[in-house]
């Protein structure tokens, strides 16, 4: 596994409030960051994104499930596991999704792919009870 993607994996899954530097080691000065609510362009306006998540959350956890790289690119599966107090009553919520790396000595390129909707939106009273009723009625 090349050096870059080794450091994103191992520290994603420490990852927290406490140690957000270690975003500067992962990504370049350069680092252009998509995710289905955001895109972002360069280091420090991820850690500042990365600042208010973690400020917000009382936990977020990200476990790595597999990984597959090849010529400077990787797609990592991965669980994120958070509990915010204005979503699902506190509780912990869990999310699959999908990140797409491009790499050299850091990571120059990230873009998430999971359903913001299982994140976000059926969590939220009243909008989470017609998102799942929308999701039922598309699965019959």
């Amino acid at each position: 596994m090349n050096s870059a993607l080794a450091v994103f994996c191992r520290e994603y899954q420490r990852l927290s409030g406490d140690n957000l530097q270690v975003l500067r080691d992962i990504y370049a000065p350069h680092i252009q960051f998509q995710d289905p609510s955001h895109q972002l362009q360069g280091i420090e306006d991820l850690v500042s994104y990365f600042e208010g998540l973690f400020s917000q959350v009382k936990h977020c956890q990200f476990e790595i499930e597999q990984v597959m790289e090849q010529d400077g690119e990787a797609f990592i599966r991965w669980q994120m596991r958070f509990a915010h107090p204005k979503l699902n009553g506190g509780n912990e919520v869990c999310v699959p999704g999908v990140s797409h790396l491009r790499f050299s000595e850091q990571i120059d390129t990230h873009q998430d792919y999971f359903d913001l909707g299982a994140m976000l939106y059926e969590h939220i009273p009243v909008l989470g009870a017609l998102v799942k009723t929308l999701k039922r009625r598309l699965s019959q």
